[in-house]
């Protein structure tokens, strides 16, 4: 990392705090986007509220802008820090590095140049991947992980080849993400009715105008495409690791959210396999996107969960040099 970097661009555009469109009233005097350049990846992250921090991931096929409904009410008592994932919205894209221990490593590094030694992390879809990898990856850095919505290639039971149709309206993305170029080459100019299809068939109450902003972002930009199906091409890494990581069972506490009309009580089950104090909750009447669908239910099971954590002891700042933050 360097100590004295260049200056910084600020982000700017849709993918920003400052222009993404709808956001909670009063979400812009609370959150600010900068760039931190970490040496390895320039990442674009949203920040604001004040407590001991707390790291929020995203899913797939999504950036920042999905946990946009339950920051405010975290910043209340939290630190809050929301990235764009490596080769997602605005952080950078390059053409490797996609297995969840590269991608736990640069939220990590991301945490370190914002001085956070030690924090909780909430991860929702491929966020629950990465943070299943960072608190196990990292276990001196992760004192509470909250997760939402996924099975986990490597720790979840493998589904059946020919399941019901149901089962495969669910799941069928995960083998057609990890195919080498034929998938943006099917998907590229025609983002609005796959991606479109995949926030159908998952979410209970969706609104339009969120689909197209997503989908609108992945159009835009081939790279965004590509970092799209990127995390899915790096499975086989990412399986190979998590069964090294299923070696050593998590000792902190956990939260495994689901929707009951997504995947129910799938991610307590999920994270039983590797952790040895795991809670539950369910939301009523919540497909997959519960941080968009239910961010009411999510704050509360949050705050009820992390209200340990936020009462506890200040995390100190990181030692030692810090990357360009701007």
């Amino acid at each position: 990392m360097n100590s004295s970097p260049a200056r910084l661009p600020v982000p700017e555009g849709p993918g920003s705090a400052s222009g993404a469109p709808n956001l909670p009233d009063g979400f812009t005097g609370t959150f600010a986007s900068r760039y931190v350049d970490t040496g390895e990846l320039r990442q674009h992250v949203v920040t604001g509220g004040e407590g001991p921090p707390l790291l929020l991931v995203h899913g797939w096929p999504e950036t920042w802008y999905a946990w946009r409904l339950v920051m405010p009410g975290l910043a209340h008592g939290f630190s809050v820090v929301v990235p764009d994932q490596r080769g997602c919205g605005l952080s950078g894209k390059p053409a490797g590095g996609y297995d969840t221990g590269t991608l736990a490593a640069d939220l990590v590094a991301l945490m370190d140049a914002l001085g956070h030694q030690r924090f909780a992390v909430a991860g929702h879809d491929t966020g629950m991947w990465i943070g299943y990898a960072l608190a196990a990856d990292h276990p001196g850095r992760v004192g509470r992980l909250a997760v939402a919505e996924a099975a986990m290639p490597g720790v979840s039971p493998s589904p059946p080849l020919f399941g019901s149709t149901s089962a495969n309206d669910r799941l069928w993305h995960f083998a057609f993400n990890r195919l080498a170029e034929v998938n943006e080459q099917l998907v590229a100019d025609r983002e609005d009715i796959y991606f479109g299809f995949q926030f159908a068939k998952a979410a209970r109450k969706l609104p339009g105008h969120v689909v197209r902003y997503y989908v609108d972002a992945l159009a835009a930009d081939p790279d965004a495409l590509r970092g799209s199906f990127a995390a899915y091409r790096a499975l086989d890494d990412t399986i190979a690791q998590n069964e090294r990581r299923m070696r050593r069972r998590l000792a902190l506490p956990v939260l495994a959210i689901g929707g009951a009309e997504g995947i129910g009580e799938g991610a307590a089950t999920t994270m039983r396999l590797a952790a040895d104090d795991v809670r539950s909750v369910v939301i009523s009447g919540c497909g997959h996107y519960c941080l968009e669908e239910a961010p009411e239910q999510v704050l509360a099971a949050l705050t009820e969960f992390l209200a340990s954590y936020r009462d506890g002891p200040a995390a100190a700042p990181a030692p030692g040099p810090r990357a360009a933050v701007e």
